[in-house]
């Protein structure tokens, strides 16, 4: 069993998304990791803001495949590609905030670039408004395994670090515990938005 005060903290972050309305309809999943072979995630089809520690999955990291026989989340490849990726990684969040979702159509280029703001501070390692994050940016798809390799091909050659976003999908998000993910998922949900209004009006 996993550590169950991690997984009772991404219910309660769960809820926290659900009342934000980051994840209407149904729509996003969370994980947590047990262990180096398996991880948690959200079954499919469940409203995220009332979800239970026994609406979530156990997943194996190395295959996707759930023992239980439910359906987990349609973006299962991706939360076991993060912890295949990122061995501290411990939780993942996905989410379909409004404005991740439409800044990743107004933004061509593979990254949106973010500089200038203090809360770029709450992400890992960030010390500086002066520097520029950037959040790489990728092609929605319904093929999962294509894109969970395109997106370990980037990761590759490019620094991956707090999420990234899928153009007019949403936002993927993750940190070395629920609390971090969570904080990451605030912090660029923010700065997101300062960025919309930003090229609100310098229009």
């Amino acid at each position: 069993m996993t550590d169950n005060l991690q997984l009772q903290e991404l219910v309660h972050a769960c809820h926290w998304i659900g009342q934000k309305g980051w994840s209407p309809a149904t729509g996003g999943n969370m994980s947590v990791r047990e262990d180096t072979q398996w991880c948690w995630l959200s079954e499919s089809g469940k409203d995220k803001g009332s979800l239970t520690p026994a609406d979530f999955l156990q997943v194996s990291i190395a295959d996707n495949h759930a023992p239980s026989g439910r359906k987990p989340s349609a973006e299962t490849g991706l939360h076991t590609l993060i912890y295949r990726l990122f061995p501290d990684a411990a939780a993942v969040l996905h989410v379909h905030t409004v404005n991740a979702t439409v800044l990743s159509r107004v933004e061509r280029a593979p990254e949106l670039l973010i500089s200038g703001f203090e809360m770029q501070k709450s992400l890992r390692g960030q010390t500086t408004h002066l520097d520029t994050v950037p959040i790489a940016i990728f092609d929605n798809s319904q093929d999962i395994d294509a894109l969970a390799r395109q997106i370990a091909h980037y990761a590759q050659t490019r620094p991956l670090n707090y999420g990234f976003l899928l153009r007019g999908h949403g936002l993927t998000c993750w940190g070395r515990d629920v609390a971090e993910a969570r904080r990451h998922l605030e912090g660029l949900e923010f700065l997101f938005e300062c960025e919309m209004q930003r090229r609100l009006l310098e229009k």
